[in-house]
């Protein structure tokens, strides 16, 4: 997808649905503002189902201070002028009242953005918080913009949601989508039990962390096998976007062709308009031309060096399954058989970065373990088939969903140790 080709308002249009549909917002909340070359701004309107917005709806207010369009400007136009008067950088704003990160604003504070690389690599020195005042006034107006001049791309809104500019909407999105993500995280975390942050540390490696950079190779024909592969791909990336398994910059995907070549997903693309060009393939340790893979891409090629009968990996964070990452609980798959059939025992390893510590994680999966969580970090999925791993990660996170509710619920009963014994037996599976 180019976005050089599409017009302001039709981003606009993309990213409300993508919101509206995501459950971030309602029919009555959020605006949106993009600030074109010419120095227009286009909004969202007030008083319109943000679910069903067209392109006719948005409103363009004129940098001679003329209003184009069929409806009234969101009445939270004062505190977007007051971003881009004070942020010429920014071109594109999101708001919204997304839950979980409504509930941080009425705590007045924000989400532990050091649970994991990908929160912290995306939010570190990002994220402000505004003094609460009244939706649409100029009071508020000042409050937001005072936050934004401190240089972040992010400010909560006290008792009310989150402001979020960046130079393109869908940049802006991102982050967006992320901070809403780490406090789902986070307040799940907090339902098992007590999250623990990544060590300082750590936090120095994920710094200073750049994956080996891979020579070029010139793909001149794609082989029936690999065009098959790319369409699969696509197809299950946007499903694993869809069921919120991965954001739009998080979670990869990998699939290794008979000639032992791997197809993945690509760096900083974002995952809801992959397309199947975008996919790098690898090969003899090289990339493909022009094309650069994800940051994790040297651990799904361990993984593939280490385990030949697998084909398929998905590594990411699901909101439900990293909350057993970044505590000291236990993922207990005896509660359904599901849960035990698809997953068999899921155990946890610390974190690391590097190759000892990818050669860690590519000897401990195996046939009868084929899930494994990274403290702090990831999840790593491994199958024979795309499809396979996909049934993994959703399995898994659902499961996950189910013990994080069941806190609230009562104490959780194991299926028994007999009755292990008995799935085992009923599914010739292989036993630890």
């Amino acid at each position: 997808m180019n976005r050089n080709f599409i017009h302001p308002a039709d981003q606009l249009v993309m990213i409300m649905n993508r919101i509206y549909q995501n459950g971030m917002t309602t029919i009555s909340g959020g605006n949106l503002s993009i600030k074109d070359e010419n120095g227009d701004l286009w909004i969202t309107p007030s008083g319109v189902d943000k679910g069903a917005l067209k392109r006719a709806d948005i409103m363009c207010l004129k940098k001679d201070g003329s209003i184009e369009g069929i409806h009234k400007p969101s009445v939270e136009l004062p505190f977007h002028l007051g971003i881009y008067e004070v942020r010429p950088d920014i071109k594109a704003i999101v708001h919204a009242h997304p839950p979980a990160l409504v509930s941080f604003s009425m705590a007045r504070k924000g989400p532990n953005y050091k649970l994991t690389p990908n929160a912290y690599t995306n939010i570190a020195g990002q994220l402000e918080i505004a003094a609460y005042a009244v939706p649409g006034s100029e009071k508020l107006k000042e409050n937001i913009a005072k936050e934004f001049a401190k240089g972040g791309d992010a400010v909560i809104l006290e008792n009310h949601g989150i402001v979020v500019g960046k130079s393109t909407i869908f940049d802006a999105f991102s982050l967006f989508e992320t901070l809403e993500d780490v406090a789902y995280l986070d307040i799940h975390a907090r339902t098992l039990g007590t999250p623990q942050e990544l060590s300082e540390e750590n936090l120095q490696k994920i710094k200073m962390y750049r994956p080996t950079e891979l020579k070029e190779f010139t793909l001149t024909n794609h082989t029936s096998e690999e065009n098959a592969a790319r369409a699969a791909m696509c197809h299950l990336i946007q499903r694993l976007y869809a069921r919120q398994l991965f954001t739009s910059t998080s979670g990869s995907l990998s699939t290794r062709l008979s000639d032992g070549s791997i197809l993945i997903t690509p760096n900083k693309k974002d995952r809801h308009y992959i397309e199947a060009d975008d996919l790098v393939l690898l090969k003899n340790h090289c990339r493909e031309q022009n094309k650069i893979p994800c940051d994790l891409y040297e651990l799904h090629q361990k993984i593939y060096e280490k385990q030949p009968d697998v084909t398929s990996i998905i590594v990411a964070n699901p909101r439900y399954l990293m909350a057993f990452a970044v505590t000291d609980v236990e993922y207990n798959t005896h509660i359904i058989p599901e849960a035990y059939i698809v997953l068999r025992d899921i155990h946890k390893v610390p974190f690391g970065i590097g190759e000892d510590h990818d050669e860690m994680i590519a000897s401990k999966l195996a046939k009868d373990n084929p899930v494994l969580l990274v403290e702090n970090g990831y999840a790593v999925v491994t199958a024979t088939s795309l499809l396979g791993s996909f049934d993994m990660i959703e399995v898994a996170e659902y499961s996950a969903k189910a013990l994080v509710y069941s806190k609230n619920v009562g104490k959780v009963i194991n299926i028994s140790k007999e009755e292990i014994t008995e799935i085992i037996d009923g599914f010739n599976l292989v036993s630890h």
